[in-house]
């Protein structure tokens, strides 16, 4: 393995041992030529899995992209690095273990809203209106409304709402802003 720092092609492996999860080996390295050391990972990769995306053109399937669209999206959130890492390595081994060669851009998309819904609402809304292109605030509207009860549609109303001109029963009357 090269070395990050010198570019040396002869790197010492010093320390190995299994991540937390149990799912990859941590490799501390080191370089003979300038003394650089670093930390390495290895992964179990069960087969190649090529995408497909929307262009037409094939791909294949990087970890690391999806690992980054994912943080993208839980960016200062406050969500453990850990269920971040079991929700990333969840997603690959699904598709690595579906035993189609090729799998479409789509379905990754999908599968991403699918852990994210489960993980944070807040990186779920983020994801979903860039993987679904939303154009006006009509499609966060829709999509916060799959959420649940517990979240309310930006401008949405219902039946039972109070009619916004006449004051609650017992409430204090509403002054109006003055504009000048």
């Amino acid at each position: 393995m090269r070395c990050p720092y010198c570019g040396g092609s002869e790197t010492q492996v010093k320390d190995s041992r299994p991540s937390e999860d149990g799912a990859a080996l941590l490799g501390r390295r080191v370089c003979p030529d300038c003394a650089g050391r670093f930390t390495t990972f290895e992964r179990v990769q069960l087969r190649e899995v090529v995408v497909l995306k929307r262009s037409g053109k094939r791909v294949p399937f990087d970890r690391d992209k999806l690992q980054r669209s994912i943080g993208v999206a839980l960016r200062k959130r406050a969500v453990d690095p850990e269920r971040i890492e079991r929700l990333v390595s969840g997603i690959t081994r699904q598709l690595e273990s579906a035993g189609e060669p090729e799998v479409t851009s789509e379905a990754i998309g999908e599968l991403v809203m699918a852990g994210l819904k489960g993980l944070d609402d807040v990186a779920y809304v983020r994801f979903a209106s860039v993987y679904k292109n939303f154009r006006e605030a009509k499609d966060f509207e829709d999509l916060l409304g799959t959420l649940g009860d517990g979240l309310l549609a930006v401008g949405a109303e219902t039946d039972a709402s109070p009619d916004p001109e006449e004051p609650e029963p017992d409430a204090p009357p509403r002054r109006r802003a003055v504009r000048s």
